[in-house]
């Protein structure tokens, strides 16, 4: 077993403990969090100790770490922890600014780090990519990402996120690249606020399309909303040469309530813990693969380029204007 030590104790925080301590491969050994309230709950929970980073970095028993706090300390975090040797599970994004955050790249380049862009460990996103690298439909000639949360997040939120791109969408753009296998080279979005004009008045928006073209011309139209208003909305269409690969939304369960006015299917599964629930336990099993010596299936480059084609969009988004990359 590999002793890891979680840092940061909030919502994300408390899964990604619960996942670690339910891990037979690794050992959750220890909680950070400048809160201390809130590193004392997480830690009583799991009946480990409240920590200090700086102990937790020179503990050499300890093989890696957890970076699950705000996010305005993750690029930080994580060079701290690849400087002294841990392997580094991260929170995306790495940073809220793209040259900040390619400014590390000499030291997290070839760290043992793997950045949380948790859909890809999603087992029906999964499925889709093999169907796709399989070639059962053909050569892939675009996308259709539909993410929409069930209802907007406090104002509160809002100021701090780094705004719809980089906290929301970076998902989708992490998505768009691992599934049309070739990079982006330009960036359209159009943004709006129609949801909730408190977000507007922060400077941001809540409903946004973004058209993707690659080196070899697949599109991809990634639609965002901060409201749904029918629940959590995940979907994947991906359109090839021979045919379509569909990852649809995820019910609270299978069954059909069925009479004279047709089928009933249950709601979708409302909240982003609930739909990845499997996704993050699959996370944590790849962060013992990494470490026992796997490298790492996602990383700090994935989480750069992510960062670049948000910053893009939204640079778009304000102009008007095709941004190349």
């Amino acid at each position: 077993m590999h002793k890891i030590v979680l840092i940061g104790a909030g919502r994300i925080g408390r899964i990604h403990g619960r996942n670690a301590a339910a891990n037979p491969r690794v050992e959750l050994a220890g909680v950070v969090d400048v809160v201390d309230a809130a590193a004392q709950a997480l830690a009583k929970e799991h009946g480990v100790p409240v920590r200090t980073l700086d102990d937790a970095l020179a503990d050499e028993s300890v093989a890696g770490v957890i970076v699950a706090s705000s996010t305005d300390t993750h690029l930080d975090y994580s060079l701290r922890a690849a400087a002294a040797g841990k392997a580094v599970f991260c929170e995306k994004p790495i940073d809220q600014d793209l040259t900040r955050a390619k400014s590390a790249a000499k030291e997290l380049a070839r760290a043992r780090l793997l950045l949380a862009f948790n859909r890809r460990f999603d087992p029906n996103f999964q499925a889709l990519k093999a169907k796709l690298d399989s070639g059962a439909v053909g050569r892939l000639e675009s996308l259709q990402i539909t993410s929409n949360d069930p209802a907007p997040p406090p104002p509160s939120y809002v100021a701090v996120s780094g705004g719809l791109f980089k906290d929301m969408a970076i998902h989708d753009f992490d998505m768009a690249r691992w599934l049309l296998g070739e990079e982006p080279v330009e960036v359209y979005a159009s943004g709006s606020c129609l949801v909730d004009p408190e977000i507007g008045k922060l400077g941001d928006v809540d409903t946004a399309r973004t058209v993707l073209k690659t080196t070899g011309g697949r599109l991809c139209v990634i639609s965002n909303s901060r409201r749904s208003g029918f629940g959590y909305d995940q979907r994947i269409e991906a359109y090839a040469s021979a045919g379509m690969v569909r990852a649809d939304n995820v019910l609270e369960s299978t069954v059909q309530a069925w009479n004279e006015n047709g089928a009933a299917a249950d709601k979708f599964q409302n909240f982003f813990l609930d739909r990845y629930a499997e996704a993050y336990r699959r996370e944590m099993e790849h962060f013992a693969d990494i470490l026992d010596g796997a490298a790492p299936s996602v990383g700090y480059a994935d989480g750069v380029a992510a960062l670049a084609l948000a910053e893009a969009a939204a640079e778009s988004s304000r102009s008007g204007k095709v941004v190349r990359l």
